[in-house]
C-alpha cells in the first residue's frame, strides 16, 4: 500500500490567473512550467514560494496551452489560486518578470485575474431561477441571492404585445383592468411588486397597438411626476378613453418608485375628467348661475375669481407638477415644494401669506391653512370653502 500521508490536496480555488505568453523560438509546456518555478524562486520570500504554495494546495496545478507558429511559441498560462486576492495579484505580477525560457526570449502578460466565486454565484442564480420556474414556487427568504432570483423570475414574464411589440405583463389580455405606463422599465418595476395588467406605450409617440386595451378594459394611466407625463396623457387620449390617472411624486419616475410608493400612487389615482378639470379649469364655469350679489351659488363667500395678472404665471408654472408655491405678503416666492410636503413646509417656512397649489382645494388643505393662518389660497380646482381664508380660483 502506498503512503499518501505527505500528499496535500488543493483547497477550493478562489482566483484564476490567466496570462498570455510569446516565446521567440520553439519550446514545450514543461519548459514554461520549469521557468516559472525556477525564475520566481527566492523572488517573493518564503511565504510566497511557488513550490511550497503548490505543495500546501494554495496554488493549484499550472496549466499551459502552447502552439508553435511563424517561428514563435504562443499560448496561455492558467494558474489557480486559493490565496487572498492581494497575494494572488503579487504572484501574477511575478510571472511578468520571466523574460527568458531556455535560450529563447519570452514575454508574459497578465490577461485577467478572475474571481472564480463570481462565476459560481452567477451559475447558482441562473440555476435557482430555472428551478423556481419549474417548481412555480415563491420564496420568502430575504437573502440577497434569493431576492435576485425572485426579481428575475418576475421580470422574465414580460411579453411583447401587438404589432408594435409593447412591453407588457404576461397577464395583460386576461385582466379586466390595465395600468398603462411609459416604458419597459416601468413595467418591470410594477411587475416586480406583483401588479397585474401592466403595459407600456414605449414613449411619447403613442402606438396604435394600445387601442384594443383602451376599448376593452378599465384603464389607469400611471405617469412620471414631471411635465413629460402631461404630454403622454394628451397623446394617449387621442387613441381612446382613459378612466383614471395616477401620478408619481414630484420629480420621480415610475421605474424608480419603491413598492409602498407605487401602491400609494395607485390608491390616490383620480378620474381623468377630474384631472383635466384641475389642469384646464372647468369648461362649464361661465354657465353656472349666480346669486343676487353676482357670486356663483356653489362658491363660498370668500372665494373670488382669479386675478390673472397676479397668479397666472405661477399657476402655469405649476401646471401638472402636483406642487405648490409659498408666497409672502408681497407675493414674493418663499419656496416651491411638492404638494405632499405642504404640511411640513408651512411649519418650517416663516411669513407665508399665500399658498398657490397645483391640486384640489379640499377640506383637508383648508383646515391646514386655517391652522397656519394663511390669508390666501389659490388653485384651479376648488371643492371647499372657508370663512377665514380668501380662496381664489385661478
Amino acid at each position: 500500500m502506498k503512503n499518501n500521508m505527505g500528499k496535500i490536496y488543493p483547497v477550493s480555488t478562489k482566483y484564476t490567473v490567466v496570462a498570455d505568453i510569446v516565446v521567440e523560438g520553439e519550446i514545450n509546456k514543461n519548459d514554461i512550467v520549469g521557468a516559472i518555478f525556477g525564475q520566481t524562486e527566492g523572488l517573493l520570500g518564503d511565504d510566497l514560494e511557488l513550490r511550497e504554495l503548490q505543495k500546501s494546495g494554495r496554488i493549484g496545478r499550472i496549466d499551459v496551452n502552447i502552439e508553435f507558429k511563424n517561428g514563435k511559441s504562443v499560448g496561455q498560462i492558467i494558474v489557480p489560486s486559493s490565496l487572498a486576492k492581494t497575494e494572488t495579484a503579487v504572484i501574477a505580477a511575478a510571472l511578468e518578470t520571466i523574460d527568458k525560457i531556455g535560450p529563447c526570449n519570452s514575454e508574459i502578460k497578465i490577461k485577467e485575474l478572475k474571481d472564480v466565486r463570481l462565476d459560481k454565484r452567477t451559475q447558482i442564480t441562473e440555476r435557482a431561477q430555472n428551478l423556481l420556474k419549474k417548481l412555480n414556487m415563491d420564496s420568502t427568504d430575504s437573502q440577497e441571492i434569493m431576492d435576485k432570483v425572485q426579481e428575475n423570475f418576475r421580470t422574465s414574464s414580460i411579453i411583447e404585445y401587438g404589432k408594435d411589440k409593447l412591453a407588457a405583463s404576461e397577464d395583460i389580455e386576461e385582466t379586466e383592468e390595465a395600468i398603462i405606463v411609459e416604458g419597459r422599465a416601468d413595467v418591470a418595476n410594477l411587475v416586480k411588486y406583483n401588479i397585474k395588467g401592466v403595459i407600456a406605450i414605449n414613449g411619447v409617440n403613442v402606438p396604435d397597438s394600445i387601442r384594443p386595451i383602451l376599448e376593452s378594459k378599465s384603464t389607469t394611466l400611471f405617469i412620471d411626476g414631471d411635465r413629460g407625463g402631461e404630454m403622454i396623457a394628451k397623446k394617449l387620449m387621442s387613441k381612446g378613453d382613459i378612466d383614471f390617472i395616477a401620478i408619481a411624486p414630484d420629480g420621480k419616475e415610475v421605474e424608480e418608485l419603491a413598492g409602498k410608493e407605487i401602491f400609494k400612487c395607485l390608491r390616490n389615482r383620480m378620474k381623468m375628467s377630474d384631472y383635466l378639470n384641475q389642469n384646464r379649469g372647468n369648461s362649464n364655469d361661465k354657465e353656472r348661475p349666480r346669486n343676487e350679489r353676482g357670486a356663483r351659488r356653489d362658491e363660498a363667500p370668500k372665494q373670488q375669481k382669479a386675478e390673472p395678472s397676479k397668479y397666472k404665471n405661477l399657476m402655469n408654472d405649476l401646471f401638472g407638477t402636483r406642487g405648490a408655491y409659498l408666497l409672502d405678503e408681497k407675493d414674493e416666492v418663499l419656496a416651491k415644494i411638492p404638494l405632499t410636503e405642504i404640511s411640513n413646509a408651512l411649519a418650517e417656512v416663516k411669513k407665508v401669506e399665500t399658498v398657490v397649489i397645483d391640486g384640489i382645494i379640499d377640506e383637508e388643505i383648508v383646515k391646514l391653512c386655517e391652522k397656519k393662518k394663511i390669508k390666501n389660497l389659490v388653485s384651479r380646482n376648488v371643492k371647499a370653502s372657508s370663512d377665514k381664508i380668501n380662496i381664489i380660483k385661478a
